[in-house]
């Protein structure tokens, strides 16, 4: 019988494998509907974080592309992600763009953050809530979040919806692959998403929310929350989404529509990234 800590060695190990050869996140944000999760998460910051220069922890921030926005607008930020393939990339960007600005990305986990009892304004999490597949661990890294933030201090963290694999299976046609179907019927039934195939577009080891279970581990956390917020929205699903995204004011009409009903709850389980807003 496979235990915690060897599942856990498992999910680390295949998430590492994932990241290093078979997937580039430093290039994800930049083309298709990916391009919209950029814009809608950096929306969203936007609109909720303290004013610079406000300290901000970046936990799985990847290859820093939201760091580096976030210097650019002067805050001083820290990220910490368990990939040192990111930790490399985010080290060189950092350094592109940080001038004279406090910066730093070190090689972590955030079941244990190294970092001092309320000495952060705000903490992110881009990856923990659905890399972390045991919810022990979920539990450990948002009582972390909490003991690092300062009173009244911000938390952001995005989930990945329950149905996002059945809605990205029907949008692309996978569902016509008997073993991408034995995928979604897993995501449904436990909200744990594996891939036992070679095909990296099916990903890798992860933990997929309901929304209101999204909300209640951060809660129970002792947070107080504010939102949750469809982050994608139903605009991850749109026909022909590269033409659309090309036109400005299509795009600019997209882009309000979904800030219109990003709180309505009707939409936010169809989005498949879902952002939780909270308060210490």
């Amino acid at each position: 019988m496979i235990n915690e800590s060897e599942n856990e060695d498992r999910s680390l190990g295949n998430l590492l494998r994932y990241y290093t050869e078979e997937f580039s996140e430093a290039d994800r944000l930049l083309t298709g509907p990916n391009a919209l999760e950029f814009i809608r998460t950096q929306d969203i910051l936007e609109r909720y974080l303290p004013p610079p220069p406000a300290v901000i922890l970046d936990v799985g921030g990847g290859p820093g592309i939201y760091t580096c926005r976030l210097l650019s607008m002067g805050y001083e930020v820290h990220l910490i992600d368990p990939v040192p393939l990111h930790i490399e990339q985010a080290n060189k960007a950092i350094a592109e763009v940080s001038g004279e600005k406090v910066a730093s990305a070190t090689l972590g986990s955030a079941t244990s953050l190294e970092r001092d009892d309320s000495s952060s304004d705000a903490v992110l999490f881009m990856g923990p809530l659905y890399h972390l597949t045991d919810k022990k661990d979920r539990e450990q890294a948002l009582g972390e979040a909490h003991r690092v933030l300062k009173p009244g201090g911000f938390f952001f963290g995005i989930g990945i919806s329950r149905f996002a694999s059945l809605i990205d299976g029907l949008n692309r046609g996978l569902l016509a692959d008997p073993q991408f179907t034995d995928i979604v019927s897993r995501d449904l039934q436990e909200g744990q998403h594996r891939n036992p195939t070679d095909n990296p577009e099916y990903w890798t080891d992860a933990y997929f929310h309901h929304p209101e279970e999204l909300e209640e581990e951060v809660l129970e956390a002792g947070f107080q929350v504010e939102a949750l917020i469809a982050i994608e929205g139903f605009g991850w699903a749109l026909n022909d989404f590269d033409s659309l995204w090309k036109n400005e004011e299509l795009r600019k009409r997209i882009l309000e529509f979904l800030r219109t009903v990003e709180t309505d709850k009707s939409i936010i389980g169809a989005s498949p990234h879902i952002a939780v807003l909270a308060y210490k």
